[in-house]
């Protein structure tokens, strides 16, 4: 797979998921903040699904090389 999301979006993807699984585990929210696995998975692979769908990147292009 492409890689389509770039270093900001990967950082933010990365805190993000930390921040929600680490809420959840001590218990400031429910269950539901594994979904932090999901920001994480996507940050740490640099490969978000949604993005493919819509064609969107947010990884940048060296010079002289067309996005993908």
């Amino acid at each position: 797979m492409k890689k389509n999301v770039g270093s900001v979006d990967s950082a933010t993807r990365v805190v993000t998921g930390v921040v929600l699984i680490g809420a959840s585990l001590l218990r400031f929210i429910g269950a539901w903040g594994w979904l932090g696995l999901i920001p994480l998975a996507t940050g740490v692979s640099r490969v978000c699904p949604a993005y493919l769908l819509s064609g969107f990147s947010t990884r940048a292009t060296k010079p002289g090389q067309t996005p993908p």
